[in-house]
């Protein structure tokens, strides 16, 4: 897992970023806490206590639990190529200070299942902010904190966003990352195309038939973590955990619809239509936010967070972790669950 050397770095914030105590919380942080105890450096944790599944909209969804059954709630989102595992240190942190913590397998990962055969593999972006909906009906949750990075911002945003009644609080990981598909058909940069070799790549047949091909498939993602994560100290048997996940029988369909349908290559499905229309003209987020922007991440944005800072219209602050790649839950759990817990109690600052 994390090694003392990431861990150390987790603990620096970058030039302009709001002052975050890794050491102990305030009183009025922790009021709707069960516990209140201070965050500590994170043990090296490799599984989770509890696995469950719940029928949930179109999905059977596997789901790592933690915490007190009543305690406040927060949904913890992972991202590609990753899995649940990203949040097996963040998780104990949060429950500790009696959160109920849920961390889904996203549709086409790990134990999430379709309920039937004949439903499209559909994964643009307003059906996976469904699920998570669905998800929050199926266990009779009115309102959580939403937390995540990769494909889990941009899910999470999309529910404060079109959900705010749901979303108590948020923390995303590279800031507002909601799909514009007519932005994307711009080209960018070429430091920045660079950084989306596999998204290219899955246009292809080729790109296609190495996401079906168990071997292959752990090659690529194996070098997406290497090259995202170049401060990551990592082992093998921490990619091993989260590579189980891929094996989904509907992994390699969820994956390549999604980086087709962000360029406009593949068709979503009409009843997202009006949804998608909706996020097409970037609706802002009202709910108590904390932005963080990973200083090593390739797909970090510069301008500390200025890029889509209008965007956020409600208590909102913003931090960089110095020293820290893409998998930021993962990578700096203290500071992703301090952020968790900051977002929460955003208003009351």
């Amino acid at each position: 897992m994390i090694s003392r050397r990431s861990f150390g770095r987790a603990l620096g914030f970058g030039t302009g970023a709001a002052a975050v105590s890794l050491a102990g919380l305030g009183s009025a942080q922790t009021a709707s806490a069960a516990s209140g105890a201070p965050l500590g450096t994170p043990a090296a944790h490799t599984a989770f206590p509890r696995l469950k599944q719940v029928r949930a909209g179109l999905l059977d969804v596997g789901y790592a639990e933690s915490g007190p059954a009543h305690g406040p709630v927060v949904i913890c989102l992972h991202g590609w190529p990753y899995d649940i595992h990203s949040y097996v240190d963040v998780a104990p942190l949060l429950a500790e200070q009696g959160y109920r913590v849920l961390v889904p397998y996203l549709r086409g990962h790990g134990t999430t299942r379709f309920r039937s055969g004949r439903t499209f593999r559909n994964a643009q972006q307003s059906a996976i902010a469904l699920d998570v909906i669905a998800l929050m009906d199926a266990l009779k949750i009115e309102k959580a904190v939403l937390a995540g990075f990769d494909w889990g911002s941009r899910t999470a945003d999309i529910v404060a966003a079109l959900w705010p009644e749901r979303c108590k609080a948020l923390v995303s990981v590279s800031g507002y990352l909601v799909t514009n598909r007519e932005a994307n058909l711009n080209p960018l940069a070429a430091k920045a195309e660079y950084a989306w070799w596999y998204q290219y790549y899955f246009a292809t047949e080729r790109g296609r038939l190495a996401m079906q091909d168990k071997d292959l498939r752990r090659d690529l993602t194996r070098l997406v973590w290497d090259t995202v994560s170049p401060t990551w100290d990592f082992g093998d048997a921490t990619f091993e955990r989260t590579a189980a996940a891929f094996d989904n029988p509907d992994y390699a369909a969820i994956v390549i619809h999604n980086y087709r349908w962000r360029l406009s290559l593949a068709d979503g499905e009409r009843r997202y239509d009006a949804l998608e229309k909706r996020l097409a003209a970037r609706p802002v987020i009202g709910v108590p936010t904390i932005t963080l922007d990973a200083e090593r991440d390739p797909f970090t944005a510069p301008g500390d967070g200025a890029s889509y800072r209008d965007r956020f219209t409600g208590a909102y602050e913003h931090r960089t972790l110095a020293g820290i790649g893409h998998n930021v839950p993962q990578e700096a759990p203290a500071a992703f669950a301090q952020a968790v817990i900051d977002a929460d109690h955003l208003l009351g600052k």
